[in-house]
């Protein structure tokens, strides 16, 4: 008797019970360590936001704008950068030994190359 009621309730249908299904599930998980004081960072700016905190980070990893640290390019530039301030060390201990006169033209060859070198860096940042 009470069968064929809850069938004329629901129109001959079963009723699903339990929750709905959700449309998008996230099956894979991520883990990241944290000093306790990294994690009270993200809990309070998580709460102030109103989130929980997974909701947060997932939201701030979709917002965040990463810069890479620097191109192959850039690498050889601060490379070729580093050996030219070896070589300018060692023009300079020369000069103190030899006198300066004896360097000029050295030195400024130097100077124009990292001059050179400095101005493709710094057109490269914006």
């Amino acid at each position: 008797m009470k069968k064929l009621a809850k069938e004329k309730e629901t129109g001959g249908k079963k009723r699903k019970r339990g929750r709905p299904k959700k449309v998008i599930t996230r099956s894979g998980s991520l883990v990241v360590r944290m000093t306790p004081t990294e994690r009270l960072v993200v809990a309070g700016k998580a709460r102030n936001a109103g989130m929980r905190i997974s909701d947060w980070f997932r939201r701030a990893a979709k917002v965040a704008v990463i810069k890479p640290r620097l191109s192959k390019e850039e690498t050889g530039y601060l490379r070729t950068l580093s050996g030219m301030a070896n070589n300018l060390n060692q023009l300079t201990k020369l000069a103190h030994t030899n006198g300066l006169v004896s360097l000029m033209a050295d030195l400024r060859r130097v100077l124009t190359t990292v001059e050179a070198l400095m101005e493709r860096i710094g057109r490269d940042d914006s």
